[in-house]
């Protein structure tokens, strides 16, 4: 399970004083469940999530990924998550297999269990093709599918996919969002960001609206078309943001 409570991000500025990337966040995630968090470029989704990973400590507020304080017990919170982000970069000299074997041995995997992982990851994701192919010459699609593959070698309970089809063709990007929605067939918890409309509707059981670093609204994509009274999720997005605005 995930759970964020008041996470909050500032950063001082000579110029204007305090900044706030993330304000106050809350929400929860059990297993088997997808989590959209939508929001423009800017809104505050990759520092929440960022949070979350441990890669960035709130500056108040807490979050627990699968029991474990993203703070105060980090590295066992790591054991359980895979965090996958659009700008994660590869080592070009290495090959597809080689990096995903670098990063089961991080996490304290045997050979064995690595050869093995592997197998089933280069199955789900169609690599075989690439597999023994130095990262240098891959496509966008390829090196997007090994980022997973050494995100999930260890298979953890916990997945964050911060804009995971950002830059894809068509093709490439239907086989993640294919494999995001097997991750929650598995009963692994999922947190999925995007400001893509169309795969918060395929992928997301509940979605959280996101703007100027606070939590908006939050609910199935029936109740947000409740809430605004629209029937297209980017009109009621829209609609919810616009009010803030507003005010």
């Amino acid at each position: 399970m995930i759970e964020a409570r008041f996470l909050t991000k500032s950063f001082r500025d000579k110029k204007r004083g305090e900044i706030f990337a993330a304000r106050d966040v809350s929400f929860r995630v059990e297993p088997g469940q997808i989590y959209g968090l939508l929001g423009a470029n800017g809104a505050g989704k990759t520092t929440t999530l960022r949070m979350l990973a441990t890669l960035l400590k709130p500056t108040t507020g807490a979050a627990t990924i699968a029991g474990h304080d993203v703070v105060t017990a980090s590295t066992q919170a790591r054991a359980q998550l895979g965090f996958l982000a659009a700008s994660t970069a590869l080592y070009g000299r290495l090959t597809a297999r080689e990096m995903i074997t670098y990063f089961g041995e991080l996490n304290g995997m045997t050979s064995a269990a690595i050869r093995a992982r592997i197998k089933v990851l280069a199955d789900e994701l169609d690599m075989h093709e690439f597999l023994d192919r130095r990262c240098d010459k891959f496509s966008t699609g390829m090196k997007q599918k090994t980022s997973i593959a050494r995100t999930l070698i260890h298979d953890p309970a916990v997945m964050i996919f911060d804009e995971p089809t950002l830059g894809l063709d068509v093709m490439t990007a239907r086989s993640i969002v294919k494999f995001v929605r097997d991750c929650k067939a598995r009963g692994k918890t999922v947190v999925y960001s995007t400001h893509v409309m169309s795969e918060v509707e395929k992928l997301c059981d509940v979605i959280g609206i996101i703007h100027g670093g606070r939590l908006l609204a939050e609910g199935t994509l029936a109740q947000l078309r409740e809430k605004t009274g629209e029937q297209d999720i980017e009109e009621a997005f829209i609609k919810i943001v616009g009010m803030e605005d507003a005010k």
